[in-house]
């Protein structure tokens, strides 16, 4: 099983980052970069990955950013989604240039999120 992973909310000013492990149960047509979704075709689809996906939330919050700078807090909630999740993935596919220490296999993908649907 693989497990894709992106984070949300790191180009924000305020409040925290959130990340998201995906790993999904089968295959689901037309998974792209959510920015290039329309707002209806985005919400059709989440609720698709909700429904035939495991998946986990993970955050780090203001103070985190403060203390350890918006990148190592991006990774921080990439790992925190990846502990609450309730099977261990065989490989962790992260969406970026950047990735974190795991036992688990990692690998970094720019532009992930347009090349591979978790």
């Amino acid at each position: 099983m693989i497990a894709g992973v992106d984070e949300v909310g790191r180009g924000c000013l305020a409040g925290p980052v959130i990340a998201a492990s995906v790993i999904l149960k089968r295959p689901i047509k037309g998974l792209v970069d959510s920015k290039k979704l329309s707002p209806k075709k985005r919400e059709n689809l989440s609720q698709e990955i909700i429904e035939n996906s495991i998946f986990a939330i993970g955050a780090a919050d203001n103070h985190e950013i403060d203390k350890i700078n918006i990148l190592q807090a991006s990774l921080l909630a990439m790992q925190r989604s990846l502990e609450k999740l309730d099977v261990k993935p065989k490989k962790i596919l992260v969406d970026g240039v950047h990735i974190f220490k795991t036992s688990i296999e990692i690998e970094s993908i720019v532009g992930g999120d347009n090349l591979i649907p978790s």
